[in-house]
């Protein structure tokens, strides 16, 4: 009998390393229901425009999209519903530390399955970027792209 091996899931969210400066990045547990995780293993997820904030000393994620599970009936989640994240009590603190800084966020880039099969959420502490960084951002992506090919 084989044993049953996991692949390992990454839905990134590229948007956001565009709108902004990552500052600190942790890693946090989420709290899911049965569906949910089943939907994150099939690769249905989706980070673009979430978000994370505290309520009542605790940390939540909204707006992360995880689909329906086609298999699942009555039993099925709403897909767009805001859900705990798990962290220490020391980097909450320090996270909520942190937030009281004007114009910083915390914003989930990756979102990705542990060696243990758990769902995990990489969120960092970002600064906004402003319109005349995006460009430089693009400018320089550009030009290493032209010297990929022109020494290839």
């Amino acid at each position: 009998m084989k044993p049953n091996i996991q692949q390992k899931i990454s839905i990134k969210n590229r948007r956001a390393g565009f709108d902004y400066i990552f500052i600190e990045k942790f890693t946090a547990g989420i709290v899911l229901l049965g569906t949910e995780i089943k939907s994150i293993r099939e690769g249905k997820a989706s980070l673009v425009d979430s978000y994370c904030y505290f309520k009542n000393d605790e940390l939540y994620i909204r707006s992360l999209n995880i689909s329906i599970y086609t298999e699942g009936n009555l039993y099925n989640h709403e897909p767009t519903r805001e859900r705990k994240l798990l962290l220490h009590k020391q980097e909450l603190t320090k996270l909520k530390k942190k937030m009281q800084d004007k114009g910083l966020t915390i914003v989930p880039t990756v979102l990705f399955t542990s060696d243990s099969g758990y769902a995990k959420v990489e969120i960092a502490v970002a600064k906004g970027k402003k319109l005349y960084d995006k460009r430089e951002d693009l400018k320089t992506k550009d030009l290493n792209r032209e010297m990929n090919r022109k020494f290839k």
